[in-house]
């Protein structure tokens, strides 16, 4: 990565770099799939929640099968990316700023025996590496908030597309009517100037053209998420403080508190966006 991406996807490169998170996520989230989960219980496990949204979002792709080329922009420990390769014989490209995480992705792929049908490439979605019209699906979950420069990530989306490709992704939002300056706990706390809003994502997609297919709106499931990874935190933290400072777990738990607070006060908001690119896929 050069300096040429912006300042928030620099820190949160080094962010996820770090021993202290790589060890948290990798041990408290799973280290599967780094990404909100859909709760049917407030007490189901994280793992289980969280391959919930992968399945949802592949449900919500017509023709998604071994002819699918896919990308997925900001893919962490490239569990959608298995989930997808797995289940529907996909061709994914996992692109990632966290090398740490990458690698975590290349051996857990290797194991899984899914390494031909994965490619992990470290780099960052504000400067796709690859060719107009070259994905059929651009995928995403919970990882375009981290940009400092969204309008940017989806003029790249727009532009990898085939005709009649499909981008599907998640993002925690703050709510379309937020009050001003509520957020900021949450925003000083991820180094951010802003959130996205459902609002800004139609709007600058609709401005590419884009289409909008759908948006399950899931408001509710922030709290849930973050509760849930809040209570894991408290139960493990002890053996996890072997690993990871405590530093780190307290600013986590504060972290997660006001993620909690702003879920519950209506002010964020969270769903499964689907955008079409206008025009007919060519036969393969």
């Amino acid at each position: 990565m050069t300096s040429c991406y912006s300042n928030a996807v620099e820190t949160a490169r080094d962010y996820y770099n770090s021993d202290d998170a790589d060890t948290f996520y990798n041990t408290v989230w799973g280290g599967e799939d780094i990404h909100v989960g859909l709760y049917e219980a407030p007490n189901e496990s994280i793992f289980d929640a969280s391959r919930r949204t992968v399945e949802r979002m592949a449900e919500r792709i017509p023709e998604l099968d071994g002819d699918s080329r896919v990308l997925d922009i900001g893919a962490g420990y490239g569990g959608a990316a298995r989930f997808l390769a797995q289940h529907h014989g996909c061709r994914v490209v996992a692109l990632n700023l966290s090398e740490k995480e990458n690698d975590r992705a290349r051996q857990m792929n290797r194991q899984q025996c899914l390494d031909e049908l994965i490619e992990v490439i470290d780099g960052s979605f504000e400067d796709l590496p690859f060719d107009n019209r070259h994905f059929d699906i651009v995928w995403s979950q919970d990882a375009i908030l981290h940009s400092g420069n969204r309008r940017k990530v989806l003029e790249e989306v727009a532009r990898v597309l085939v005709a009649g490709g499909y981008f599907l992704f998640t993002d925690p939002m703050q709510a379309d009517d937020c009050p001003p300056g509520v957020l900021r706990p949450i925003l000083e706390r991820i180094h951010l100037e802003t959130l996205g809003s459902p609002e800004f994502y139609r709007q600058t997609l609709t401005a590419l053209d884009l289409e909008e297919v759908s948006f399950d709106s899931y408001p509710d499931m922030l709290a849930v998420h973050y509760s849930r990874v809040y209570d894991e935190l408290t139960r493990c933290e002890e053996k996890l403080a072997e690993k990871v400072s405590r530093g780190y777990i307290e600013r986590m738990k504060r972290g997660l508190q006001h993620w909690i607070d702003g879920g519950r006060h209506g002010h964020l908001t969270w769903g499964i966006f689907l955008f079409r690119k206008p025009g007919d896929r060519q036969a393969r």
